[in-house]
């Protein structure tokens, strides 16, 4: 009995000693996505999950981009923060500027011994989330960029190919006007509509948003989008939503419905739309590139990336620091990154995921599923189109569409409400800089 007690006393202390050294570190991922991309984003973290037992990913909706990002930051106050939060490229200055809050990536990486190579990825996704030095702070996550997707069925009702998207904006109204005429109530509809028809139209149409090359050069900036050519599309634009030629749907996401049930024959929505829109539409989907005016010199340029990337928060446990690199490392694998792309629509941020892709007959197999990277890679990256880099931006496209809806209801002229966009715009950049120099 004595050596009984022995022996279950020995057992005790073992399972007692093995207990911590067998328990994972837990690392908590906050981030904005769901539906079928959060379903996606869940696999990737489980894939990781089962490929080791130290560490355990936790991903945890946290609702939008802004709701994350604010919400990130009140509970880093609070001391109650994840190691990583997913964090949209328009917060990317105000991230930046958050002195002693954020572990940068590369320097992670180096920490702890993981490789990290920035000449991996695309030069367009580096250049985005790099301070001065090249140093890149955050980890590409998923990138995207806002192209056309078209409704073949109804193309082939109107008499128009199907295989054939309008190129410049005259085109689009031409085939819109052939739709509703066909019988299609709606032309084109558009989701995040700063991000299309005033970030991304700029860069295509290599026209400065903001001085100091889009903020890049400094927190002096002053935004400069009171311009004619885009005062001639958002007039445009307001002409359109007469007839329905174009239909506003509202922000962000909002319009889907209008792509998806057909009422609208295209729409113009991120890259990364494409695993919804293939997961809901009930008709054949076409791809284009995003519309330029054919009289703006230099246009077509190119587009930017929107998305997000993965930032580290400061003031966590060593270990968490260590899963967190080891987790990086594995998202930087080719065949992750393919998959990622392949199944979402996001950019394969990494020239192996591209090539892996190539490879793998995908783009083939899938026509129209490279428009997002042909469009980015249209010319080199200038001043003007290489993206932004503003503060406070996330309240600012806020007043950007405020203003779009006022010149859409008729509230304002569209010069009037770039005029009045840019006003607002620029004191939210004054007391960035005031706050942050």
């Amino acid at each position: 009995m004595a050596s009984r007690i022995v022996t279950m006393a020995s057992a005790a202390a073992f399972i007692a000693a093995a207990g911590p050294a067998a328990a994972q570190t837990q690392i908590q991922w906050w981030h904005a996505m769901s539906g079928a991309l959060g379903e996606k984003l869940e696999k990737i973290a489980n894939d990781f999950n089962a490929s080791q037992s130290e560490y355990k990913v936790v991903p945890v909706f946290k609702g939008s981009y802004p709701e994350t990002m604010t919400g990130a930051i009140a509970a880093f106050r609070a001391k109650q923060h994840p190691t990583i939060v997913q964090v949209f490229e328009v917060g990317t200055a105000t991230m930046m500027a958050a002195k002693g809050a954020v572990y940068p990536v590369y320097q992670l990486m180096a920490d702890e011994n993981e490789p990290f190579d920035p000449q991996a990825y695309l030069p367009a996704v580096t250049g985005y989330y790099s301070d001065t030095q090249g140093n890149m702070l955050s980890f590409p996550f998923n990138s995207s960029t806002p192209i056309l997707y078209y409704n073949k069925d109804h193309f082939k009702k109107a008499g128009l190919d199907e295989n054939t998207p309008p190129k410049t904006w005259p085109e689009v109204e031409e085939f819109a006007k052939k739709l509703q005429a066909a019988g299609v109530a709606c032309g084109f509809t558009t989701q995040w509509p700063s991000w299309v028809h005033v970030e991304n139209f700029s860069a295509m149409h290599n026209i400065p948003l903001s001085t100091e090359a889009n903020g890049f050069g400094g927190l002096g900036t002053e935004l400069k989008i009171n311009n004619s050519t885009l005062e001639k599309h958002w007039t445009a634009l307001v002409d359109w939503q007469k007839s329905k030629v174009f239909d506003y749907g509202g922000r962000q996401g909002k319009s889907d419905p209008k792509f998806l049930s057909g009422e609208c024959a295209m729409t113009f929505a991120s890259s990364a739309a494409r695993a919804n829109i293939m997961a809901n539409a009930k008709f054949g989907v076409g791809y284009g590139m995003q519309p330029y005016w054919p009289d703006v010199q230099g246009a077509p340029q190119n587009s930017i990336i929107g998305g997000a990337t993965l930032w580290v928060l400061a003031g966590r446990p060593k270990e968490e620091y260590k899963g967190a690199a080891k987790f990086f490392a594995y998202l930087s694998k080719p065949e992750v990154q393919a998959w990622w792309h392949q199944q979402t629509g996001y950019l394969p941020i990494t020239k192996a995921a591209y090539e892996l892709s190539q490879t793998e007959g995908f783009y083939e197999k899938n026509p129209g599923s490279d428009i997002s990277i042909k469009q980015m890679n249209l010319n080199p990256p200038t001043d003007n189109s290489k993206g932004l880099r503003l503060g406070n931006f996330v309240q600012i496209r806020d007043m950007i569409e405020e203003e779009l809806e006022n010149a859409l209801t008729g509230k304002k002229s569209a010069k009037d409400a770039l005029d009045a966009a840019a006003k607002r715009g620029n004191e939210l950049l004054r007391q960035f800089e005031k706050s942050n120099s």
